[in-house]
């Protein structure tokens, strides 16, 4: 069972958890290196019983707790430290100072939610018995992070289950969700370029125009998705950007396309990949072109166990009552990089609702907005679920 007094002792480490928050969030850094985070969350942390590891490949940072109540199981809880590329609009007190680089995505919520964690199962670890890994994370935003820091050897031996949460600002207010099963999508990039011959636009019966190929790429694209692929396992496939030409009356040498692909299966994500592959090439060469096909791998499918999500049903319903969590009836097409360790480890991520006690949360900016919004009470019950999952764990694995 949870302590009874879990949430309230959350709630009494508010406002050391906003000022990291704060913090974190007027300095954001980008992709895997972000030592300014790190050290406000070492210094944060430095009072408690923890050693630290950190390796060559980014500035992550995994903290352990030995629980003193004897040898056990092993969990993980993962936040992530990293910001996005974008100017900041919300207006407030402790915006960005740095140029070009915001946290629109909660990141700086997350990292502070488990410090609180961290602080809450340090007080209780004459209770504990096993170990609690705390994963600080840089490089969500499409760097790899938790790859590298598995490589590395940063989570090594594996915990027995693993944990994360990730804020919501248009999600009702501390409303907590997750699902069995696949959670978010695999992400990869695609580039394709089309080589024709240019020309006179007056006169494109003398060149090769890869202009209308590539157009239609696009539409042979949108119906291999619809015609190939199950909508029970959904595939989206986006061209996000095309660039040709010179001027109105030139008719280009070559087409550039950017796009991403996203499954919610391995399976799905090798045939839409050869897909893919197939329709760009044989529509140039029917039209006497040729096309270049280049696919970057991104994140995996994010895969959550049953069990661990049940796990955290119990754990949000002890703290919040009956209508504290929700069942998601579907995946969302994100991705999440926190999948990485999901293909090693059972475990789940949850999403935390975070607009504003009465908002009208459907209206509210979305994550990867300039003017995002987070309504920083709910942070108390983020770092409590978190806690709870990591001692309900330690306690009775995953026993229903």
């Amino acid at each position: 069972m949870l302590h009874p007094d879990l949430l309230e002792q959350a709630r009494g480490l508010s406002d050391s958890i906003v000022a990291l928050r704060r913090a974190i969030h007027a300095e954001p850094e980008l992709g895997l290196h972000t030592p300014k985070t790190r050290d406000k969350v070492r210094a944060a942390l430095a009072h408690l019983p923890l050693t630290w590891r950190e390796g060559p490949s980014t500035t992550g940072l995994v903290a352990t707790l030995k629980g003193r109540a004897g040898p056990g199981r092993r969990v993980l809880l993962r936040g992530d430290m990293d910001a996005l590329p974008m100017t900041e609009e919300t207006g407030l007190d402790f915006s960005s100072t740095i140029p070009g680089a915001m946290h629109a995505c909660g990141h700086d919520t997350h990292t502070a939610m488990l410090a609180g964690a961290a602080e809450l199962l340090c007080a209780r670890a004459d209770d504990l018995a096993g170990e609690v890994q705390f994963m600080f994370q840089p490089g969500e935003e499409g760097f790899h992070g938790a790859r590298f820091m598995l490589e590395d050897g940063l989570i090594d031996p594996l915990p027995d289950a693993a944990f994360a949460l990730h804020i919501m600002p248009n999600s009702p207010h501390g409303l907590v969700a997750g699902r069995a099963g696949p959670l978010l999508a695999s992400a990869d990039q695609f580039d394709i370029v089309v080589h024709g011959r240019g020309g006179h636009a007056s006169m494109p019966h003398d060149a090769l125009d890869p202009v209308p190929v590539a157009c239609e790429i696009v539409t042979a694209l949108q119906t291999v998705v619809t015609r190939k692929f199950p909508v029970s396992d959904p595939v989206v496939a986006t061209v996000a950007k095309i660039e040709a030409g010179t001027a109105h009356n030139v008719i280009a040498d070559r087409v550039a396309m950017r796009g991403t692909l996203r499954t919610l299966s391995a399976t799905n994500r090798a045939r839409i990949h050869e897909a893919l592959k197939l329709v760009a090439t044989n529509i140039a060469a029917a039209h006497g072109m040729t096309a270049e096909v280049a696919i970057t791998p991104g994140f995996p499918v994010t895969v959550c166990d049953g069990r661990a999500v049940d796990l955290g049903e119990r754990v949000v319903r002890d703290l919040t009552g009956e209508h504290g969590f929700h069942r998601l009836d579907a995946p969302i097409m994100g991705a999440e990089d926190f999948s990485y360790v999901l293909e090693k480890v059972p475990g789940a991520m949850f999403f935390l609702g975070v607009a504003h006690e009465g908002a009208d949360w459907r209206s509210c900016c979305s994550i990867h907005s300039t003017r995002m919004m987070v309504d920083e009470s709910v942070l108390p019950l983020g770092t409590a679920v978190l806690a709870g999952c990591a001692g309900r764990f330690l306690a009775e694995g995953f026993a229903a």
